[in-house]
């Protein structure tokens, strides 16, 4: 099969002829049809996970299977699926309680194996952590839901638990945090968009925020107060910075409640974060980590229904060609939306 690989940290990814993965005994083989880049590949990339070489990216998929394992009993070939960026073992007591997404003997593609930037990519546990695709969903909007949209709607749905008319800041208008920006006005929430990028902004109006803040050296805490009348109820960070990480807790109201999307990278001791302030106003900090596909139904049949619609968030699709030359560089990328791969798609 083609793949995209890289041999070592930060090594340039290039298209190779690769051999298929192996079968796991209860799992898949799904023929990749779509699959996203985001920001956690590039983390990938740059060395900030456990990875083994050489190694295939990729995490967000839909496709159609081809093979399956002898222990499977819930899926055949040729059905139409999509799967969660973290897949549960499905024999702990996370996973038996519906929360997968914080397995701790977890898989996920592109990560602890080989990922979905190939023709192939192999899935475990497939009785637990597959989710068939509804007729009106195609496979490129089903693949942006693996990672960022899927994230963004437990973090404010599942996390945060978002109300109507509650103010909400978004700081990041990139794939997740345009995904948070559509869910959060889908809950009836008032939404602020914060970004770098103005057309990135523009594209968060489009999609429901109801005022945009460009991070040009505003005072964003300060703005957002202004525009609020003492800040957010709910804020997210779906960048994964100090800064973002700061201003998005700074921009709360008392008792507030702030749901972290972005990753971190490491850097020397751990990122600072104004803690005076979450104990002084008793502000709840969250963590989101994706969303376990027994969760999955309720967001599907949103899509399905229209009053979510993903793929208005989708700005291209390219090659694995395209994405082995754009991987490195994506952490600077300047998308106002999702980047999508077509595994089949020449040059």
């Amino acid at each position: 099969m083609r793949a995209v690989v890289f041999d070592a940290v930060r090594a340039q990814p290039e298209v190779r002829e690769v051999p298929e993965p192996g079968l796991p005994a209860d799992g898949v083989l799904v023929q990749v049809k779509a699959t996203g880049m985001c920001r956690s590949d590039w983390h990938a990339w740059a060395g900030h996970d456990d990875i083994a070489f050489p190694h295939v990216p990729g995490h967000e998929l839909a496709g159609i299977i081809a093979a399956v394992g002898p222990q499977v009993t819930r899926w055949r070939v040729g059905d139409r699926v999509t799967v969660p960026f973290v897949c549960g073992c499905g024999r702990c007591e996370w996973c038996l309680s519906g929360d997968a997404q914080v397995c701790p003997d977890q898989q996920q593609p592109g990560f602890t194996h080989w990922g979905s930037f190939a023709e192939v990519v192999a899935l475990h546990a497939a009785d637990v952590n597959l989710v068939a695709l509804p007729d009106e969903v195609d496979f490129a909007t089903a693949a942006s839901l693996g990672c960022r949209f899927a994230t963004a709607f437990r973090a404010l749905v599942g996390r945060a638990g978002v109300r109507e008319d509650e103010w909400v800041t978004v700081i990041g208008a990139g794939g997740v945090g345009l995904s948070a920006v559509m869910i959060a006005k889908a809950c009836g929430a008032r939404v602020i968009a914060v970004d770098r990028n103005p057309e990135a902004l523009a594209v968060a109006r489009e999609v429901g925020a109801a005022h945009t803040l460009l991070a040009d050296g505003t005072d964003i805490p300060a703005a957002v107060a202004a525009l609020t009348g003492g800040g957010s109820h709910v804020s997210a960070d779906a960048v994964g910075s100090e800064q973002t990480l700061a201003d998005a807790i700074l921009g709360l109201r008392r008792r507030g409640r702030h749901v972290q999307i972005g990753l971190l990278p490491p850097i020397d001791g751990h990122p600072r974060v104004p803690m005076e302030r979450v104990i002084g106003w008793e502000l709840d900090l969250l963590g989101s980590h994706g969303m376990a596909a027994a969760d999955y139904p309720a967001m599907m049949d949103l899509i399905a229904e229209g009053h979510l619609a993903p793929q208005r968030l989708i700005e291209r699709t390219i090659g694995l060609e395209e994405a082995a030359a754009l991987l490195p560089a994506f952490d600077r990328a300047t998308v106002a939306g999702m980047t999508m791969i077509d595994p089949q798609r020449v040059g």
